[in-house]
């Protein structure tokens, strides 16, 4: 029970403010997480104040656990938005855009990186580039949605891009963690061992998807004879877990595997759960209600807010967040040649959002010869470019598509 205790004061105070933080962001016109990661923030830097109340909850190994399965389920979810008939259809326009949605990003990461920290390693500018090839589509499709665009073709092919383009930032941040971990333990990273990396992340999400399309069928045909409540849950949790195990098992990320099992979850897989009242969708959304807010109220708690009194920690953050905008409008590129609004295109792919957040947090893990790829100063300025990204969305793409139909 003394080690039960904490945790459950801990709980208790992450998923009140986390409640309390949401209601105010929705209130005003922005999405629940950003209020969830900012009053994580605020509940961080109490001690600035005197207040140290909190400071256990951040010390505490089993939140952290708590938060990393939070991830996994967040991924999980985000995969089931979407499947892999949705990737195939999107056609070799969208694959366009999602591939300069990667590649310029993560070229002005890595830049600015070497610019303003040039007196931390290469692997640092790598991983800083890699977390902005990620997008956070969620956000970007609630306002196409409220504005009655969903179905149109700006939106088909923003949405299918981010599919893809989350496909291929996973891929990314593979390459340069197994980089990383082996820079760590001295090994010399031949090209040909990189191409072996680039091959295995690969071979694992494409292999995932193709032969979870075959066998998940099967097994939820299985599943549907067992008898009991929570069954389709259940093999759902099994499925999405055991992919993740996986992945790390081959050196990938676990969100790498969670993503993969979503992607691969059809309706059809499971009709045959008739006896379910729920989707599988609504039956997942009380568990992510739970984990999901642990992560962004935790992921808040670690920025340090007197990091910013640092002008070069304020100007990283301003130089971060210019790069990750002007990378996105690059893949808007892609766009040009048919009638499409590519403005929008390019607007609606700049959200970094919660997988932003998931990418840095792997990279307060990565050590190379005792030095942490991100640092505290350096996730701090990372947080304020995911927030910034995800304020400016929602009133661009709204001024940007009003734009075109005032024409």
């Amino acid at each position: 029970m003394n080690e039960l205790a904490p945790v459950l004061l801990a709980l208790a105070v992450i998923l009140a403010a986390a409640k309390l933080g949401g209601d105010v962001s929705e209130r005003i016109g922005q999405p629940a997480v950003l209020g969830e990661l900012i009053v994580g923030v605020l509940v961080g830097n109490l001690p600035l104040l005197g207040v140290d109340w909190f400071q256990f909850i951040a010390a505490n190994a089993t939140i952290g656990v708590l938060a990393q399965l939070g991830a996994v389920i967040l991924l999980f979810e985000v995969g089931l938005e979407s499947t892999v008939r949705d990737m195939l259809q999107v056609g070799a326009r969208s694959l366009v855009v999602a591939a300069l949605g990667v590649v310029a990003p993560w070229a002005l990461g890595w830049w600015v990186g070497a610019l303003l920290l040039p007196e931390h390693s290469v692997y640092v500018h790598a991983f800083l580039g890699a977390v902005l090839t990620a997008t956070s589509v969620g956000i970007t499709a609630r306002v196409l949605k409220d504005l009655g665009h969903a179905q149109s073709p700006e939106a088909r092919i923003i949405l299918g891009a981010a599919v893809i383009d989350d496909v291929l930032g996973l891929v990314v941040l593979a390459v340069v963690a197994a980089v990383i971990a082996a820079a760590d333990s001295g090994a010399a990273l031949s090209y040909g061992a990189l191409a072996l990396v680039f091959g295995k992340a690969l071979l694992f999400l494409f292999g995932a998807l193709s032969l979870g399309v075959v066998f998940s069928p099967r097994l939820f045909s299985f599943a549907s004879r067992l008898r009991g409540r929570g069954v389709l849950l259940a093999t759902a949790l099994v499925f999405c877990f055991t992919l993740s195990w996986l992945a790390s098992v081959i050196g990938l990320a676990p969100i790498v595997g969670a993503y993969a099992a979503g992607l691969i979850l059809e309706d059809l897989h499971y009709r045959d759960f008739a006896k379910e009242e729920r989707q599988l969708e609504d039956l997942i959304r009380p568990i992510s209600s739970f984990l999901v807010p642990v992560f962004f109220v935790l992921m808040g708690m670690r920025v340090d807010l007197s990091a910013f009194m640092r002008p070069e920690i304020l100007g990283l953050a301003a130089v971060l967040t210019v790069a990750a905008v002007l990378g996105k409008q690059a893949c808007a590129l892609g766009a040009l040649g048919g009638r499409l609004d590519w403005l929008s295109i390019g607007i609606g792919m700049i959200p970094r959002g919660e997988v932003g957040l998931i990418f840095a947090n792997i990279g307060l893990t990565l050590v190379v010869r005792g030095e942490h790829i991100i640092d505290a100063a350096t996730y701090s300025a990372v947080v304020i470019m995911v927030m910034l990204t995800t304020l400016i969305t929602p009133p661009a793409l709204k001024w940007s598509l009003n734009r075109r139909k005032s024409r």
